[in-house]
């Protein structure tokens, strides 16, 4: 795969006339792979953990198999798109960015459509827009940029810390009134990571934390819904066929899959007993019907994919591309926490949130910004190995 433009430097080795000359890709193939790799099984798992439902809806058992498909074919163009744009320019227009998704947050509260209680899409015709997915790009896009701009005043003021947690708020009171929890912990979480990796002061970071933890219980104390998926998670056969049934179901995967699976497209509780079984709950499925090595195949997969968003971002901070290295190192805790929790659920480790596995869970705009993240990663690399060959023919001139 090639990076659009210019995404191979031959060789770095410094000819007579201090040119660059032979053939060293200035991109991370591995991260590509690991992103395609991901990419696939997720369409091989919706395929599979959504032909009932498909059956049932549409009576066309691919129903959802070929959207998929849609989707990963615009997710590609959207991506070799993406890697054409400048760091510089996603730090310009940031709040230009963060501006648009807040508008939409509040679009899709007046005309967006429901699905099971949740206000969460924007519907165009061909394709639904969810627009939470949008913002955790445009906040973290925001955050990375307010941090190059104010490094010192986060680090020395309180102030500095509470600026962008106002902005943080704002974000998750829209997000609440869909409601859509999971996406506010997300934002949540991210955001404290980068304040943490800028340097913020440990009292203001401190009280930030306890802050949110308050927050949290409070919001799943007040709404009966959430407390019972709280209770539920903590013994889900206590009633097995009410509260705790999607959890229980999903734990009947996991026992079914064992060692080896019970092998691609076997899978029972995909049979409409497990609900949700193509988005939320996909790694329920997988676990059944690939077992316990499909299982630490894909976490492996996920977090070694999430382990190089962070050292892109590290190599983009000690290059002193500050803007690219906090954003590299925001989508790396992002895709990290956002499969923890998806994985956690399923398991029985969390509480049930509506939040998908990054590039394999169905869901279109989740795709579609996860690989634009993706892409943004390969950019930035990208532009970190160009300016250490670039550092390299000055210093040998």
């Amino acid at each position: 795969m090639m990076i659009p433009g210019a995404v191979r430097l031959k060789n770095w080795v410094i000819g007579e006339k201090g040119g660059v000359i032979s053939g060293s890709t200035l991109y991370d193939r591995t991260l590509v792979w690991l992103a395609f790799g991901l990419a696939t099984i997720g369409f091989i798992m919706v395929t599979s953990a959504s032909m009932p439902v498909g059956q049932r809806l549409t009576e066309d058992p691919f129903y959802f198999a070929k959207r998929d498909l849609v989707y990963m074919a615009i997710a590609f163009i959207l991506s070799l798109v993406v890697m054409r744009i400048p760091m510089a320019a996603w730090e310009k227009y940031s709040f230009i960015l963060l501006m648009i998704s807040l508008f939409m947050l509040v679009v899709v509260l007046v005309a967006g459509s429901s699905v099971n209680g949740a206000s969460r899409w924007i519907d165009i015709g061909l394709v639904k827009i969810q627009p939470a997915e949008i913002s955790k790009f445009a906040l973290f896009c925001y955050v990375s940029s307010y941090l190059v701009r104010k490094s010192d005043e986060v680090r020395t003021r309180f102030f500095g810390f509470v600026k962008p947690m106002c902005i943080l708020i704002a974000m998750s009171f829209l997000l609440l009134l869909q409601p859509d929890l999971g996406t506010v912990v997300v934002l949540v979480v991210t955001t404290l990571g980068l304040l943490f990796l800028a340097g913020a002061r440990l009292a203001p970071f401190i009280i930030g934390i306890a802050a949110c933890v308050v927050g949290v219980i409070a919001l799943i104390l007040f709404e009966p819904y959430r407390l019972r998926r709280v209770t539920s998670f903590l013994n889900p056969w206590e009633d097995p066929f009410g509260s705790g049934y999607q959890l229980t179901q999903s734990l009947m995967a996991f026992g079914r899959g064992e060692l080896w699976g019970q092998g691609l497209g076997n899978s029972v509780q995909k049979l409409e007993y497990l609900p949700e079984a193509h988005t939320d709950f996909i790694f329920s499925i997988l676990a059944e019907e690939l077992g316990y090595f499909g299982v630490v195949l894909v976490l492996l997969m996920v977090f070694i994919l999430a382990f190089r968003a962070m050292m892109i971002g590290r190599r983009a901070l000690l290059a002193k591309q500050y803007f690219a290295g906090y954003l590299g190192c925001a989508i790396g805790i992002w895709f990290t926490f956002q499969a923890l929790v998806n994985v956690g659920a399923a398991a029985g480790m969390l509480p049930t949130k509506g939040l998908t596995l990054p590039l394999i869970s169905y869901g279109g705009s989740s795709l579609l910004v996860m690989s634009a993240a993706i892409a943004v990663l390969l950019r930035i690399d990208f532009e970190t190995r160009l300016e250490k060959a670039q550092a390299f023919v000055r210093s040998a001139k």
